[in-house]
């Protein structure tokens, strides 16, 4: 088992296509990449703490590789856009990569140089050392399951689980 941290802005658009990926087995949702202990939804959402909405996706390689992971990073927010997706501005919703060691840091960039193929604009994607992670509150977790007639649901994560979909179908269940 492998376990990635990364944050696309809100934790709730990336929890939805990995809890929908074969071969993950778990998928949290948190906060990391700042400095004040155990922050709560409405601090970091504040911008008052440093901390990114992040999550911890583990998977199973053997199932899905590394690689698909990343590429539905990629493709599940604009890792183009500084400090915002969409309506949701600030560092709190930075793109960010956070890596426990070296290997981890190199196999960022090469995701990060791989993707950039793909985009116009310069990949803004920020490599981050893994300090705590801090599960969000249990509202947070699996939120697109438990809410799926929610606006937010609604308007913006079902295009980009339709955008996962469509550019890794043989992963996704």
């Amino acid at each position: 088992m492998q376990t990635l941290t990364l944050a696309a802005g809100c934790f709730w658009c990336l929890d939805a296509v990995y809890r929908r990926t074969r071969g993950v087995t778990d998928v949290i949702s948190g906060y990391t990449g700042g400095e004040v202990e155990n922050p709560d939804y409405y601090s970091v959402c504040a911008g008052i703490t440093g901390h990114a909405e992040a999550l911890q996706v583990t998977f199973d390689e053997s199932i899905v590789p590394a690689e698909v992971i990343l590429g539905q990073f990629f493709t599940g927010h604009d890792p183009t856009s500084l400090n915002r997706q969409g309506h949701d501005v600030g560092t709190q919703y930075r793109s960010a990569m956070f890596y426990r060691d070296e290997h981890e840091r190199q196999m960022f960039q090469t995701a990060i140089d791989q993707a950039q193929k793909l985009f116009d604009k310069p990949i803004v994607t920020t490599l981050e050392p893994l300090g705590t992670f801090y599960p969000a509150e249990e509202v947070h977790q699996d939120f697109y399951s438990r809410n799926p007639y929610n606006g937010y649901c609604t308007y913006i994560i079902d295009p980009k689980l339709a955008r996962a979909r469509a550019g890794f179908a043989e992963w996704m269940s």
